[in-house]
């Protein structure tokens, strides 16, 4: 399956970065242009969310979305940089195919079943009645009392349309077929990624724990994993500046 892709830089060497759930690749839009004063930056809607197309959803599917896709633009080695369900892609995309990954780094997510209640969001989501007519300012007062959080109601109200007839515009059924594996993570025999890895966690988030740790490293054995204070689970735009320099130093190969 074939992408939707934001693409901004012409340096040497290319970046992916991949999205959470409900999101969409613009929404990386200011990690990538900083990033793309040094790299090519590739920004992809994954299957089911922004411009892409929709289907079953797994990680495997999703991660061979992102190859043929980059493999479309020319693009052989990249490293990946995969904010919590985007952070799961970009693993399984470090461990099917190593020898393309040259480095990972992953924003707030283990791999781990991560039961973050999720399910209870999407099924009074896939209730609502969608009227005749929608606008942006209707959405939000339609969607906030379901996400309770501001910041939550405008991811989603960027997935309405609110032309013609307003409903869901992203791969909403299959999302919600689906959400047991995205929030889980299969099983698997690949061997461990080798390379440099960075698992960088926001100090008042849940979704990387201690018990996690030993996990990651047996998958990523040269993981470091980080913690960014002042910073739950949205930690690239709850700390922007700590974030971008964190991950430039580490794309760059420096001390981080």
């Amino acid at each position: 399956m074939k992408l939707n892709a934001i693409e901004r830089g012409d340096g040497p060497e290319t970046v992916v970065f991949l999205h959470g759930l409900f999101g969409r690749a613009r929404n990386l839009g200011f990690l990538q242009r900083e990033a793309s004063q040094t790299f090519r930056t590739i920004a992809l809607d994954l299957r089911n969310h922004g411009d892409s197309p929709h289907g079953p959803v797994s990680y495997p599917a999703m991660a061979q979305d992102v190859l043929e896709t980059l493999d479309d633009l020319g693009i052989e080695r990249f490293s990946v940089v995969g904010h919590s369900m985007g952070g799961k892609v970009a693993m399984m995309l470090a461990l099917a195919d190593p020898d393309r990954v040259t480095c990972l780094m992953v924003a707030d997510m283990a791999p781990a079943r991560t039961q973050q209640g999720h399910g209870d969001m999407i099924a009074k989501l896939d209730a609502i009645t969608f009227p005749s007519e929608l606008t942006r300012s209707g959405a939000l007062d339609l969607l906030e009392p379901i996400t309770g959080s501001r910041a939550v109601t405008e991811l989603m109200a960027q997935n309405v349309s609110l032309d013609g007839a307003p409903g869901w515009a992203i791969g909403f059924d299959e999302i919600t077929q689906g959400i047991s594996l995205i929030e889980g993570w299969p099983d698997s025999q690949a061997a461990p990624y080798d390379g440099p890895a960075l698992f960088l966690r926001g100090g008042n988030s849940n979704y990387v724990r201690p018990e996690h740790h030993a996990l990651i490293h047996a998958l990523f054995p040269q993981a470091r994993i980080l913690t960014l204070e002042g910073a739950g689970h949205w930690l690239h735009a709850e700390q922007p500046r700590p974030f971008i320099a964190t991950m430039m130093a580490f794309l760059t190969g420096q001390d981080v």
